[in-house]
């Protein structure tokens, strides 16, 4: 490769960088449009810790059943609707995870109150429908008429009834619960018209049906639901009876969104300073290899901000900003590792491109296999795991991954274009050879005497056919 070629790919490799850390950082409004544009680090979803919000913790029971495995199957299935109903609520960013056996947690970044919680998913309770007036939610289990439970329901939502112009809600049943509602609109058209709602211990909830419905979901609309917050308020109650598990608050706390905006901002001065010095030590220690590997880095800190704020599931707590900062340091690492071994070779009298290239080839197993093992540990902690955790190892896992590529790949081009720009000053690369060889003859090196008493003569492997 001709210097020329190294000056053109080093300047376009500057521009193209430039340009990330701008998309990266900079916020700014685009000319023409009403659109402000924030730069991907904006963009990263944040976790409770950093960005405040709520979190309650719901302790889970089966009543009726002392079976461990269906409570598992009802934790889980709650945990689905409850994630599902926060979706819906346009809290993309709210997590619900499992704590032990019987615990729940939820946690919604940007709430600034524990009632805007419960207002979303209602007060936990059982649900059930049927015709009887006087159910005993109680002995349900001996109850032997048609009735349907809380897990028949697949999604209530809010609707406008263009013909009627009311507002409503809507409820799907699954086929099982679509049969069973279907036999007892046709029973109560028939009899006195009325269906009941029982949601936990309330009084229930009642119905008019003036005739059979079919196609597995309904439309109620009318008495207590006269606008779109009452049908809210209607919809919340009855989704909180879908739940396949009873849930009783147990611990609830409000995070203070300046709090997380200060812990958010203490890390970032924390991380750019360390980074600064990292970059300061690896001049002074490597030369122009420093200057390769501060530009590899930068690199490696772009991709991985828009990686973060790219992948759907991440979300960063400070747990996380510990795993970026970890997965830097691996990153800085891996290239100490090259820049050693190249200056071992060239210490035994290899020339700077042999250096370079035995260099790169005796550092990848090293720097693969470490990076191999933190990748499987990463994995193994986000899948057993509480929520801390998990944002710890997923940075950490994201960061590994883009550490290696910055490394083996990124810096090894990078010192490939650089070589025919400097290929014999040693000094610019802090490179020595080492104090035992007494002097270098093109093609040659003769070593002095160490321990023997007669001099050692070695030839260069790049060399043949040359006379010492």
């Amino acid at each position: 490769m001709s210097k020329k070629r190294s000056i053109w790919k080093f300047s376009l490799l500057g521009v193209l960088v430039v340009i990330g850390l701008v998309l990266t950082f900079a916020s700014f409004p685009v000319a023409g449009t009403y659109f402000n544009y924030n730069g991907f680090i904006n963009s990263i979803p944040l976790g409770l810790d950093l960005s405040g919000g709520v979190s309650a913790v719901y302790e889970a029971s089966l009543s009726g059943t002392s079976n461990t495995k269906d409570l598992n199957g009802a934790v889980e299935s709650t945990i689905s609707r409850l994630e599902n109903m926060l979706y819906d609520e346009g809290f993309s960013e709210a997590t619900v995870v499992r704590q032990g056996e019987r615990r729940i947690r939820i946690e919604v970044p940007n709430l600034t109150d524990t009632s805007e919680l419960f207002d979303i998913i209602g007060k936990p309770a059982s649900l059930y429908i049927t015709l009887d007036k006087n159910l005993n939610v109680n002995k349900v289990s001996e109850y032997e008429g048609d009735i349907l439970s809380g897990a028949n329901i697949t999604a209530v939502n809010v609707q406008y009834n263009n013909q009627d112009k009311v507002y409503g809600v809507s409820v799907d049943f699954d086929n099982d619960g679509g049969q069973t509602f279907t036999n007892m609109t046709d029973k109560a058209a028939q009899g006195d018209k009325k269906i009941y709602v029982y949601i936990g211990n309330d009084d229930p909830l009642e119905l008019t049906c003036e005739s059979k419905i079919t196609g597995g979901s309904t439309f109620i609309s009318g008495g207590s639901i006269a606008d779109y917050d009452s049908a809210k308020e209607y919809a919340t109650r009855l989704m909180s009876g879908t739940f396949s598990a009873s849930l009783e608050l147990i611990d609830n706390s409000v995070v203070s969104a300046t709090l997380g905006k200060d812990a958010l901002l203490y890390g970032l001065i924390a991380a750019g300073v360390a980074i600064f010095i990292v970059m300061v030590i690896m001049y002074l220690r490597y030369g122009h290899f420093g200057l390769l590997a501060n530009l590899s880095l930068v690199i490696y800190i772009i991709l991985t901000v828009f990686f973060l704020q790219a992948i759907p599931f991440v979300q960063l707590t400070l747990p996380g900003i510990a795993g970026i900062i970890l997965s830097i340091g691996m990153a800085v690492d891996g290239n100490i590792i090259i820049f050693e071994r190249i200056k071992d070779e060239y210490a035994s009298g290899k020339k700077i491109p042999l250096a370079v290239k035995n260099g790169f080839k005796k550092a990848f197993w090293p720097i693969f296999d470490s990076n191999i093992t933190t990748i499987f540990a990463s994995i193994i902690l986000y899948i057993l795991g509480t929520a801390s955790i998990k944002g710890f190892a997923l940075t950490l896992l994201i960061g590994v991954v883009l550490s290696m590529f910055s490394t083996l790949v990124v810096t090894r081009f990078l010192a490939k274009w650089y070589l025919p720009l400097n290929s014999t000053n040693a000094k610019r690369l802090r490179l020595k050879r080492s104090k035992y060889l007494a002097q270098e003859v093109e093609g040659a090196e003769i070593v002095g005497e160490v321990s023997a008493p007669e001099a050692e003569i070695v030839v260069s492997e790049e060399v043949t056919n040359e006379k010492v």
